[in-house]
C-alpha cells in the first residue's frame, strides 16, 4: 500500500538510485550483445525475405516496446505494423496474412493473448519470431525463430516491474531495424521520404525550384540600365539586390543593399551611374534542379544573403534570399 509518509531521500541517494538503474540496464544490454548468435541472423535474413508485412505484437509493457519496434522498422524501410494481441483475438486476426511476418514479444514467452493468436497464425503459414526471456517457454517453442532476450534481474528493486528486459527488447529490436536497413541500402533520402514533415525531410526533399521566387518577383534590370532604375526595381521587389541580365535575359551580374550602402558611404553620385558601373560580374548562381540545402551551402561558404537561379544555359529563372529558406525551414 502506497502511504504519504515515505521517508525523504537526499538528492546523493537518488543519485545513486539512477546509477544502479542505468548499470543494471547496461549490462543486460552488455550480456545481450555477448550471446547473438545465428538466430539473429536468421530473423533478420526471414524479415528481408518476407514478401508481406513484419507485424509486431506484444501484451503490456511488452506491447508498448513491440509499437516502438514496429514504428523503427517502418520508418528504416521495413513495412511493419502493431497488432494488439487481444484485438487480433476479436477480429484483427484478419490483418495478418501468410506472406507476412510475426514478431511477438514476450518476457515470460507464455502469454495468454499471444498463445490465443500464435498456434491460428501458425496454421494460417504465417512465420513466427519469438522474443523471449526463456528459452524452453510455449512462445520459443512455437516460434519458427527464438531470439533469447534474457536479463539477469530487473532494475526495479523488487526485481517485478518490466525494466531492464523491456530495455533489452528495444535494443534487441533496434538491431533489428538496423540491421535490415544496411542490407536494404537505405540512405538518407529514403529515411526523408519516410519523413517528409520532419526536418530531413525538408532539407533533403525540397529543391530551390519549390523555394525560389520567379517571373514578377524577381527583382531584374537591363545591362545598360541606370542606377536610379536598378534601385527602383530593388525597392519594388524587396529582396535586397536585383539581377543583372542582357537581352536574351543571360545573367551577367548583380547589385545588393551592401553596394549601394557602400556608394552612398562613399558620397557617390548615383544620378550619373549605370547598373554595369557598380554590378558584380558573374555572380554565383545555382540551378532550379538541385536541393535547397545546397543554396544554403552556397550563401554559408561565399557569405552572401541572396542568391541567383538561372539554368545550364545561365538564364535567369528564380531567385531566393536567406529569408526564403528560412521559411521553408531548409536551414
Amino acid at each position: 500500500m502506497i502511504t504519504n509518509n515515505q521517508p525523504l531521500l537526499n538528492d546523493d541517494v537518488l543519485l545513486n538510485i539512477a546509477r544502479d538503474v542505468l548499470d543494471i540496464e547496461a549490462a543486460a544490454l552488455t550480456a545481450l550483445k555477448n550471446h547473438l548468435n545465428t538466430d539473429f541472423t536468421q530473423a533478420v535474413r526471414a524479415i528481408l525475405a518476407c514478401q508481406g508485412r513484419l507485424v509486431v505484437s506484444g501484451m503490456g509493457k511488452s506491447g508498448h516496446i513491440a509499437n516502438k519496434i514496429a514504428a523503427t522498422f517502418a520508418s528504416t524501410g521495413t513495412p511493419s505494423f502493431f497488432v494488439h494481441p487481444a484485438e487480433a483475438s476479436h477480429g484483427d486476426l484478419g490483418m495478418i496474412t501468410g506472406d507476412d511476418v510475426v514478431l511477438a514479444l514476450s518476457n515470460s514467452g507464455n502469454s495468454d493473448e499471444l498463445m490465443a493468436i500464435l498456434p491460428a497464425l501458425k496454421r494460417h503459414g504465417t512465420r513466427l519470431i519469438a522474443m523471449t526471456g526463456d528459452v524452453d517457454s510455449p512462445m520459443a517453442k512455437l516460434s519458427d525463430i527464438h531470439l533469447l532476450v534474457k536479463v539477469e534481474k530487473e532494475a526495479c528493486p523488487m526485481n517485478l516491474a518490466p525494466t531492464a528486459s523491456t530495455t533489452a527488447a528495444l535494443a534487441l529490436g533496434d538491431a533489428l531495424a538496423v540491421a535490415l536497413l544496411k542490407l536494404r541500402g537505405f540512405n538518407e533520402e529514403d529515411f526523408a521520404r519516410s519523413h517528409p514533415g520532419g526536418a530531413l525531410g525538408r532539407r533533403l526533399l525540397t529543391y530551390v525550384h519549390d523555394v525560389m521566387r520567379t517571373d514578377g518577383d524577381v527583382p531584374v534590370v537591363r545591362s545598360g540600365a541606370s542606377l536610379t532604375h536598378a534601385l527602383l526595381e530593388m525597392s519594388k521587389k524587396r529582396m535586397g539586390m536585383t539581377a543583372v541580365v542582357d537581352s536574351a535575359n543571360t545573367v551577367v551580374g548583380i547589385l545588393t543593399d551592401g553596394d549601394v550602402r557602400r556608394l552612398f558611404e562613399k558620397g557617390v553620385d548615383v544620378r550619373e551611374l549605370t547598373i554595369d558601373d557598380v554590378m558584380h560580374a558573374a555572380p554565383h548562381t545555382i540551378t532550379p534542379d538541385v536541393l535547397a540545402v545546397s543554396a544554403v551551402q552556397v550563401l554559408e561558404a561565399q557569405r552572401i544573403s541572396q542568391l541567383l537561379v538561372a539554368d545550364a544555359a545561365g538564364t535567369l529563372v528564380g531567385a531566393l534570399n536567406i529569408h526564403d529558406l528560412f521559411a521553408a525551414k531548409v536551414m
